[in-house]
């Protein structure tokens, strides 16, 4: 699975051409699109992106939720109904639509930064916006996370009957 770290700002053409970060890019590569899959983020002002690969995770777990149900709709809706699978040109850039620049307020330039398996394109003043109140709330509340053990060969270091945490 493609692993998305750290934050580029790029410059977006008049068309809404913007070139995807190498290092972004080089995460993609073996993907059977070549391209990524963009929609609007429902809880920012800001664009959600991943390869097809989590798409397809993404699509699975809606299999969690009861079928047909208001929330399973609404999220179907939501993440599948408003993406756009972006191919990339030779230069690496890809052509974000008008509805998804207008979504994320995205003018002259966007903020790429990496989410691990995903990563979001924002307009950069109101990334550092974000990021500022995200600090302050991390700062405030001291989350911690819990590293899960790489998977290993069962009876194995970080297999299931041995090693590793619950």
């Amino acid at each position: 699975m493609a692993l998305f770290v750290g934050t580029v700002v790029n410059k977006v053409d008049r068309k809404g051409r913007v070139s995807v970060p190498a290092s972004f890019r080089a995460a993609l590569v073996g993907q059977s699109f070549a391209g990524i899959v963009v929609f609007p983020s429902y809880k920012h002002k800001a664009l959600e992106c991943c390869a097809i690969d989590f798409m397809e995770q993404l699509s699975l777990s809606l299999y969690e939720i009861d079928t047909f149900s208001a929330q399973q709709d609404d999220l179907a809706e939501t993440i599948f109904g408003e993406a756009h699978q972006l191919p990339f040109d030779s230069e690496g850039r890809i052509m974000l639509p008008a509805p998804l620049l207008e979504h994320a307020e995205i003018g002259e330039m966007a903020a790429f930064v990496g989410r691990g398996p995903r990563f979001q394109i924002w307009q950069p003043k109101a990334r550092e916006a974000f990021a500022a109140s995200v600090r302050e709330r991390v700062l405030r509340e001291n989350p911690t996370l819990r590293v899960r053990p790489p998977k290993g060969p069962p009876g194995g270091p970080g297999g299931e009957s041995g090693g590793g945490e619950p």
